[in-house]
């Protein structure tokens, strides 16, 4: 137990500091930062075997409700079918600030109910961890997409797939025009085609800035690529990117493409 309030001390120095510095980067991108959602992405590097089991527990018992509890949400638990680095499960974590976000692991080491159903998972021998890395990453969203919005299969457990993509930018300059990009007619796009966007997100912190993510959903895999297709034919799109405003140079240096399955607890 005293090691576990030396732990939340130290989360909650580093944490603050933590918000602070990604506030302060948020407010200084143009367009107001009112009524934007943040979303914390965390990469759960596994490996076959026990720990997909443990660590799925871990999320549908301990990690959600208490995410819940806290007033965050809709929580999205996925697991990788298509991308490097398999096994890894992902948690998308939407919150109102980024205080909420970056306290998140202080409030949890508080939570009594959440230390119980995590112990399995928390407390893991070295001889046999129930995880490799756990990786994370702060977004806010996009000014056109404030708010993260879950296929309307979410609400049924029906069936979905997502997709989740990162785009790297060269340069700040090239990442702002991506980003404006979008607000010029690709969320309309990605409707027109059948691809259902579930959120838009400006990292703040995390590995490979300056870069944007976000998330398609569709009903099937076997829909992707027709769905894509559709996007990439229309006319519309053509004209946006062969504008000179943002056809000068590639803007995208690099795109991680993920495709990724709901886990059963995912409130996505």
């Amino acid at each position: 137990m005293e090691r576990r309030k030396f732990i939340a001390a130290s989360l909650a120095t580093s944490a603050l500091a933590l918000g602070r510095r990604a506030e302060a980067q948020a407010a200084a991108k143009p367009g107001s930062i009112a009524g934007r959602e943040f979303y914390q992405i965390r990469r759960y590097k596994l490996f076959n075997g026990q720990q997909t089991k443990l660590t799925s527990e871990y999320f549908e018992h301990a990690l959600v409700p208490a995410l819940t509890r806290l007033g965050l949400g809709p929580i999205g638990v996925f697991s990788l079918t298509f991308g490097l680095e398999t096994p890894t499960d992902i948690v998308v974590i939407p919150g109102p600030s980024v205080e909420a976000l970056t306290t998140v692991d202080l409030h949890l080491n508080e939570d009594a109910e959440f230390q119980k159903a995590a112990e399995p998972w928390w407390s893991a021998p070295a001889s046999q961890p129930s995880f490799q890395r756990v990786e994370s990453a702060l977004y806010i969203a996009f000014e056109g997409w404030p708010k993260l919005t879950p296929p309307e299969a979410s609400a049924t457990k029906g069936k979905r797939i997502f997709q989740m993509r990162t785009y790297e930018s060269p340069s700040y300059r090239d990442h702002v025009v991506k980003v404006d990009m979008f607000h010029h007619g690709e969320f309309d796009f990605f409707k027109s085609a059948g691809l259902h966007s579930v959120f838009y997100g400006d990292m703040l912190v995390g590995p490979r800035m300056p870069c944007l993510t976000y998330m398609l959903s569709m009903d099937s895999l076997e829909q992707l690529n027709d769905k894509w297709a559709a996007f990439g034919n229309n006319p519309d799109w053509k004209k946006l990117s062969a504008d000179p405003r943002y056809g000068f140079e590639p803007t995208v240096s690099n795109i991680d493409n993920l495709v990724l399955a709901p886990l059963g607890m995912s409130q996505i």
